[in-house]
């Protein structure tokens, strides 16, 4: 399973209707995940730029793909940003890897 950062801002209308009636965000949107391969592992809900952000795992990028899309799609929210997540170790290989190709690449350079 790959891990995902999630950052969901909310409409005004959606705000509205979640004070109107409070139910746990987790109950409603697990099921679509769940539906996609995926689980919740945490949300938050803050303030800034965005209103909740979590950490999900979906099977692959597609899985986490349409679950953003459907999500998005349901009228509640005015942004949702996913971001693929590492393990320290994925990152360590990724630098290994890196490393391995650094001096083949040659920047372009004015002259």
């Amino acid at each position: 399973m790959s891990k995902y950062l999630i950052q969901v801002g909310f409409t005004a209308e959606a705000w509205a209707a979640m004070s109107r009636e409070p139910q746990s965000v987790v109950d409603r949107v697990r099921p679509s995940a769940e539906a996609l391969g995926g689980t919740i592992e945490s949300l938050y809900y803050c303030f800034g730029d965005y209103d909740l952000v979590g950490v999900v795992d979906f099977p692959d990028n597609k899985g986490a793909a349409a679950w953003s899309m459907a999500v998005s799609s349901g009228g509640d929210v005015h942004a949702f940003k996913t971001t693929p997540l590492l393990t320290i170790e994925e990152g360590l290989h990724a630098l290994g890897q890196a490393s391995q190709v650094r001096h083949r690449h040659r920047p372009h350079t004015e002259t």
